[in-house]
């Protein structure tokens, strides 16, 4: 390694121009604090491309100076290192002379200041440098001159150790064992060796961080393979979706809708045919219900005619009646009137038992009349029921139903009563449908279910005892055989009422009821429910349903009457009896004498005797007579009121069915023409569509798919809002981006297998060099013992290094290490830094680590060190033992110490420069002192 031989300043710091000589062993530089002594070690960092004392760096010293450029010069020596070699330091930059110029320009650029390097054989001046021009002197950068240097022995660990900061002279001793282990193979190894398993291990570093690379960008390039594949999906999809949409709008619907239209169309047509059918049924219906009609109003005309044959013969017969009772009544009266005077005859003239017996009489009398008027009474009520039905069309109401109308009337609630609604089909099922709607016949039946309310509070108020329903239903079509069909209703019915009628089977008897499943009624109103069988029967007098019950309460009342009028004849007769009695009392006992009457009247008497039996023969014959022909006017009657019932229900149902055979000839023509229309609209829209569109296959898909076009347009619905919600990739070039990605990953692939396969060469081309390598480390750190070994004996300090474990793996070598132990005095063995040396005695083991860096191994002299204040901190003692150490190993130092009263600081110095502050009125410093000792050689080379 060179050695520095002089140093000149230029506008470096405060210092105007310095030149100053450094070819010495030891160089102490001394000064106050803040005269400038670190100054003078930066600027030799500086002109070594180091980095400067923290915080300070070469700008703050330039920019102090106040010029535009500052130089810094040395000369070094470049003779071989020893005596043996012809190896220069500097001859791998072709400088052989004997020494060497190396300077560094210092440039103001701009706001910035910048270095500038050159190394030039021999002694020269800065003038003479500045008079060249750079590409003459080869001006180097920072980098390029730390190469340079570091060919001619200042390696970048020699570089790390003068680049120490003020007071860390001690550092060395402070390093790890593997710290100092990698420091010492650093300086001592073959760089050729370190170099290539550097290089090795560097190349196989680059391989893995390459092949790391690699993967990392193979796993990049997958991602993105696999966000281009997402995206290609996404782009596929949305294709698919705008295919199907545009297919949806112009295909599918269009066929769809008239698939759909065209099934509906045959439908509708089927439909027709059916209603045609049913019109041609139904006028064979009508025909042959008018026929029944016919037939009916022939037997209700005969009826009629049979009926008031009846009654002109029943009338007749009445007549007759009549006047054979005539003939005998007087016979009767006559006969009577005989027995009486007999009877008074008998009691002779005795007053008590006349007395008696007209007491008897009157008696008897009394309860006659008392039977007379009762049935009096009663035929005149009868008389006024008959006279309240002339003129009704229905059968009154009763008197609490009459009372709930007035007030529901005043309240203006809309209704009907049950009764009102109800008329009878088919007058043979009256009796079972007056029994089954007998409690029901008085329910009321609201217009309005918002009237509801109202009607609730009067018919509680009336504590009305039927109920109160609101609007019901529409009754439908009923079936033949239930009790529903023999009834028609002109409202609305409560749906339980309807299913209970709907429910109610129509039978001839109880025999053919039992053997039918479900409830049943007979025409005489025997009835059965899940309960058991009952009758049901209603008198026909309380028959309420329709015009024929009014007849036949008016039928009753007039039977009624004429019953009462037969009751009331023998009691008339049986009165006027007992009054002729009573008179005849009454005149016997005023001296009248009844034998005198029997004899007066025998004739009389004797002749009505034999007249009556045949004149009471003749009675009893002719009320025979009129009896069968009143009992056959009867039948008659009432079967011509069932043949005009009958007649006038088949009449209404004739006159409904043609209103509505009429209004369904009308809607089936017009059907038509509107059908005729559709199907020529369904053919032109059939004519537009593709026939590759409409062929059974591709519409049986479609229906299979869509069903139907509601359910297609559904699905369109459907792909608008996802194209319009969702976030979709329309960039066509996708696919293409997909498939040069998808290569791309395939060539990082292959590219990947690649790097796997050098990266195996390149770790046996690692281990081969680590082989080396180790084998020059172990040479090294024997070379490195022997040297602080020597240097430890020259101190008086015993030194011993442990060699490493050393093995072909980097894991090992990483964790190596060199341990070195120190014993001073005998006290015993220390480590690099277990706390037990004292300052002098660390900054020994520093000076012996440090120095055996520079130890040749030909010649005990090194290279130059940088110590800043190496005595700081010591006794005199330890000043004496590291000045010893540093003048018995001949290496060149260059010292800082402060102004102290303590001398042995300067006993080693052969050369002392010494500096001072700059006054306040100064712009430069002042200049700095040297001071040689004599008596002692230069350090020259191969000295």
């Amino acid at each position: 390694m060179f050695h520095l031989q002089t140093l000149e300043l230029v506008h470096w710091d405060y210092c105007q121009r310095v030149n100053l000589p450094l070819d010495a062993s030891i160089i102490t530089i001394a000064g106050p604090n803040g005269s400038g002594k670190t100054t003078l070690l930066d600027a030799m960092r500086t002109l070594l491309g180091l980095k400067c004392s923290q915080p300070r760096d070469f700008k703050t010293y330039a920019r102090h100076a106040g010029a535009n450029v500052a130089w810094l010069r040395a000369v070094v020596d470049n003779s071989p290192h020893t005596r043996q070699t012809s190896s220069r330091p500097f001859a791998r930059r072709l400088l052989y002379s004997d020494q060497v110029t190396l300077a560094c320009r210092i440039d103001r650029n701009g706001g910035d200041w910048q270095r500038r390097y050159m190394a030039v054989e021999g002694d020269v001046s800065i003038e003479q440098l500045s008079e060249r021009p750079d590409k003459e002197l080869q001006v180097m950068g920072v980098e390029a001159w730390g190469r340079m240097l570091s060919d001619a022995g200042l390696s970048p660990a020699i570089a790390k150790v003068l680049s120490l900061e003020q007071g860390q002279t001690d550092r060395l001793c402070e390093y790890s064992p593997r710290e100092l282990l990698r420091l010492v193979f650093d300086v001592f190894g073959d760089q050729e060796v370190l170099n290539h398993y550097d290089s090795a291990r560097e190349h196989q570093q680059q391989l893995g961080r390459e092949m790391q690379q690699a993967e990392k960008e193979l796993d990049h390039s997958k991602a993105q393979l696999a966000e281009l594949q997402n995206k290609v999906s996404n782009y596929q999809r949305w294709q698919h979706l705008v295919q199907e949409r545009e297919r949806l709008a112009t295909e599918v619907l269009p066929v769809l809708a008239w698939h759909g239209q065209r099934q509906k169309l045959t439908q509708q047509l089927r439909e027709h045919h059916r209603q045609r059918h049913q019109s041609v049924v139904a006028k064979a219906e009508r025909a042959q219900k008018n026929a029944e009609l016919l037939a009916l109003l022939e037997a209700r005309s005969r009826a009629e005619t049979e009926e008031a044959r009846l009654l002109q013969e029943r009338d007749s017969a009445a007549t007759q009646r009549d006047s054979t009772r005539d003939v005998e009544r007087p016979l009767e009266d006559l006969a009577k009137r005989e027995t009486e005077l007999l009877a008074l005859v008998d009691k002779g003239t005795d007053a008590d038992q006349l007395n008696q017996h007209l007491s008897e009489l009157r008696a008897q009398e009394e309860v006659q009349q008392d039977k007379h008027h009762e049935l009096l009474q009663k035929r005149k009520h009868l008389a006024q029921e008959i006279k309240g039905l002339e003129g009704q069309k229905a059968p009154p109401f009763p008197e609490d139903a009459r009372r709930l109308r007035q007030r529901l009337q005043v309240a203006g609630v809309g209704h009907h009563f049950l009764a009102e609604v109800v008329e009878v089909s088919n007058e043979h099922w009256r009796a079972a449908i007056e029994g089954v709607l007998r409690p029901l016949r008085w329910m009321v039946l609201l217009d309005k279910a918002s009237d509801l309310g109202k009607a609730d509070d009067i018919a509680s108020a009336e504590r009305y005892r039927h109920y109160t329903v609101a609007p019901g239903e529409v009754v439908p079509a009923a079936e033949p055989n239930s009790l529903l069909a023999q009834v028609r209703f002109d409202a609305k019915l409560p749906r339980w009422l309807i299913q209970q009628l709907q429910n109610l089977r129509c039978v001839e008897t109880p025999a053919a009821g039992r053997q039918t499943p479900g409830n049943w009624i007979t025409p005489q109103a025997y009835s059965f429910d899940g309960r058991g069988a009952r009758s049901m029967w209603v008198e026909p007098r309380e028959h309420q349903f329709g015009a024929a019950a009014l007849q036949t309460q008016r039928d009753a009342l007039e039977r009624d009457l004429r019953r009462l009028d037969d009751e009331l004849g023998p009691i008339t007769q049986t009165l006027l009896r007992l009054k002729r009695q009573i008179d005849d009392c009454k005149r016997a006992l005023q001296g009248h004498s009844a034998a005198e009457e029997l004899a007066r009247r025998s004739d009389e008497f004797a002749t009505a005797r034999q007249a009556l039996p045949g004149a009471k023969q003749a009675r009893i014959s002719a009320a025979l007579r009129w009896q069968t022909l009143d009992k056959a006017y009867v039948e008659a009657k009432a079967f011509h009121q069932r043949t005009d019932s009958q007649y006038r229900s088949l009449e209404v149902t004739l006159r409904q069915r043609f209103a509505e055979a009429d209004r369904l000839a009308a809607e089936l023509l017009q059907r038509r023409k509107q059908l005729t229309a559709e199907v020529d609209g369904s053919q032109q829209r059939r004519r537009q569509i593709p026939a590759a569109w409409r062929t059974p296959v591709v519409l049986q898909e479609l229906v299979t798919k869509y069903n139907n076009d509601t359910q297609a347009r559904l699905r369109l619905e459907a792909v608008d809002v996802d194209l319009a919600e969702d976030t979709w990739e329309k960039d066509s070039t996708v696919q293409e981006r997909y498939q040069r990605m998808e290569a791309t990953v395939r060539e990082q692939g292959a590219s990947l297998d690649d790097h796997k396969i050098k990266n195996l060469q390149a770790a046996t081309a690692v281990f081969n060099a680590r082989e080396s390598y180790i084998e020059v480390l172990r040479s090294t750190v024997r070379r490195y013992r022997n040297n602080i070994r020597e240097l430890g004996a020259l101190a008086g300090v015993d030194v011993a290094a442990d060699l490493p474990v050393l093995e072909n793996d980097d894991t090992v070598l990483a964790q190596a290490g060199l341990r070195v132990n120190f014993n001073f005095d005998g006290k015993g063995s220390i480590g690099l830094n277990d706390g037990e040396a004292s300052g002098g005695q660390q900054v020994i083991k520093s000076l012996i680590l440090l120095v055996g860096l520079l130890k040749d191994e030909d010649s005990a002299s090194g290279g130059f060190v940088f110590i800043d204040e190496p005595f700081a901190h010591l006794d005199v003692r330890n000043i004496q033992l590291v000045g010893h150490f540093l003048r018995s190993t001949q290496a060149q130092y260059v010292l800082t110490t402060p102004i102290t009263h303590n001398l042995e600081v300067f006993e080693p110095a052969e050369i002392t420069l010494v500096t001072s502050k700059k006054p306040r009125d100064q712009r430069w410093a002042p200049p700095i002192a040297v001071a040689k000792r004599r008596g002692k050689p230069n350090l020259t080379a191969g000295q």
